[in-house]
């Protein structure tokens, strides 16, 4: 079997500005929720990982990491459970890739703009 690289996961660039408030009481808690999500250095180099790559990742994952396969898959749940990623299922394998969108939303939490 080839390894070809999955793109059905992985969205189309949004243009549409996300109006939603980036300070108050909400905005705080989702700011949390989201650096709660990146708390842990694996899951920074995972976000950084796919964040180079422009198709879906599926096995490359573990490869890049010097960690189990069972603890990156652990990782992974955190970061598509919090929206930062996306993961579909191709087949045995599931392909991950940034969820662009709540990448943008996490940088305005932090920039406060």
């Amino acid at each position: 079997m080839s390894e070809t690289p999955a793109t059905d996961c992985c969205p189309e660039p949004s243009v549409e500005p996300d109006l939603r408030p980036i300070e108050g009481k909400e905005a705080d808690k989702e700011l949390a929720m989201l650096a709660k999500a990146i708390g842990n250095p694996a899951r920074v180099q995972i976000l950084r990982f796919l964040v180079r790559r422009t198709t879906c990742v599926c096995g490359d994952i573990v490869e890049e990491l010097p960690l189990a396969q069972s603890t990156v898959s652990q990782h992974l749940k955190v970061l598509k459970e919090a929206g930062l990623i996306r993961g579909e299922v191709d087949g045995p394998r599931v392909c991950y890739c940034i969820e662009p969108t709540t990448l943008r939303r996490l940088k305005a939490l932090v920039g406060g703009v």
